[in-house]
């Protein structure tokens, strides 16, 4: 257009983009109708709602499509947006109810909203065991507990906690974990922090060199940290930016975590009824017992190394049944129903006192 101006131009190209928000609005709708009709047939062959495995193909199909259309996003952002579109459609089928450790603003409800999306109903619990009481009573569809994280290794109480539920893992999740300092006080007149104990742990090198004279409170979690250090003067707290957020405080450092490519795992909790089916790329985690007797251990191990199974993964525990008898946790790769597996778990019974499968599920 001739003698056009700027703002001319502008409102061009302003008007094809409200044109094109019109058109994905109905796509939309297109896709929540989809969704629905999905949900009714999901019902009425009593299957799980919930699919992670195939949410995890349509991230990945998609992620494939951007690359070969050579598209400006960067996949981190397809994902991002076919989450929370896939999270509302779940949401018009089903309010989904998640409990995670709380109050809100600790790394767990991060997690959460990355595997779930934004559009849930979010239950904070004081614990993770409440948070899994929750998920057995029928109060809450799923449970997010940390397991591990990738600086302090496994979280022990909560590896007793699956041992002892009667609740199957159906998926898990990664989460890089950035930790900041936060305080509406200067750092000079800091004397507190507070924090849970894997936040501590995990900064402990930034604390001694920055603030060698605080003391360091532990506590249920990095976001109570936050809520208490808003009411105290002089204290601060081990927690994240979304915490400062939510609790009105200054990021006084950011990304003071002693080891850069810090990551916490999490498994997504159920009832049995909502194991995923094998996807191809899975893992099953197991824990069981075994005799109190030379070698015991060497012959678990073999029934795996005969059967060609990876395990990526073993630590010991007290059986918290009888003193100096330990109870092993494993990750193994496989589903629980591939046939391969099968001849390994009926040995694995020959060499064990108990054996107890507490879940498939996809790799994260």
């Amino acid at each position: 257009m001739e003698n056009s101006t700027p703002q001319d131009e502008l409102g061009e190209w302003r008007a094809r983009i409200d044109a094109l928000d019109s058109q994905m609005l109905q796509l939309l709708e297109h896709r929540v109708q989809c969704a629905l009709h999905v949900g009714e047939i999901k019902k009425r062959n009593s299957w799980p709602l919930h699919d992670p495995a195939r949410e995890k193909l349509i991230y990945e199909r998609l992620r494939q499509k951007q690359a070969e259309m050579e598209g400006a996003l960067p996949a981190s952002a397809i994902t991002s947006i076919f989450r929370e579109i896939i999270s509302a459609c779940r949401a018009a089928e089903h309010p989904v109810r998640v409990a995670f450790l709380g109050p809100a603003g600790t790394n767990t409800q991060e997690a959460a909203i990355q595997f779930f999306g934004s559009a849930v109903e979010g239950w904070p619990c004081a614990t993770p065991d409440e948070a899994c009481r929750a998920v057995a009573s029928g109060g809450a569809d799923y449970a997010v507990i940390a397991i591990e994280n990738s600086i302090q290794g496994l979280v022990p109480a909560n590896l007793d906690l699956l041992a002892a539920a009667s609740l199957s893992i159906i998926a898990e999740i990664e989460l890089p974990i950035h930790h900041c300092l936060l305080s509406n006080s200067d750092i000079s007149t800091i004397n507190t922090i507070y924090s849970h104990e894997q936040g501590i742990a995990q900064c402990r090198g930034w604390l001694a060199a920055h603030l060698p004279g605080a003391a360091l409170v532990p506590v249920t979690s990095t976001a109570r940290g936050a809520e208490m250090a808003a009411k105290e003067k002089g204290a601060a707290a081990i927690s994240s930016a979304l915490a400062a957020d939510i609790y009105a405080l200054q990021v006084v450092a950011s990304n003071i975590e002693d080891i850069a490519g810090n990551k916490t795992r999490f498994y997504v909790v159920a009832t049995t009824d909502k194991a995923p089916a094998p996807t191809g790329r899975d893992k099953t985690s197991l824990t069981f017992l075994t005799p109190h007797k030379p070698g015991a251990l060497a012959e678990v191990l073999a029934v795996f190394a005969r059967g060609n199974v990876n395990v990526s993964m073993i630590q010991s525990r007290p059986s918290r049944q009888a003193a100096w008898e330990y109870r092993f946790f494993a990750d193994v790769s496989g589903h629980q129903n591939d046939p391969r597996l099968q001849g390994v778990w009926e040995e694995l019974r020959a060499h064990t006192v108990s054996f107890k499968i507490l879940g498939s599920y996809p790799e994260a």
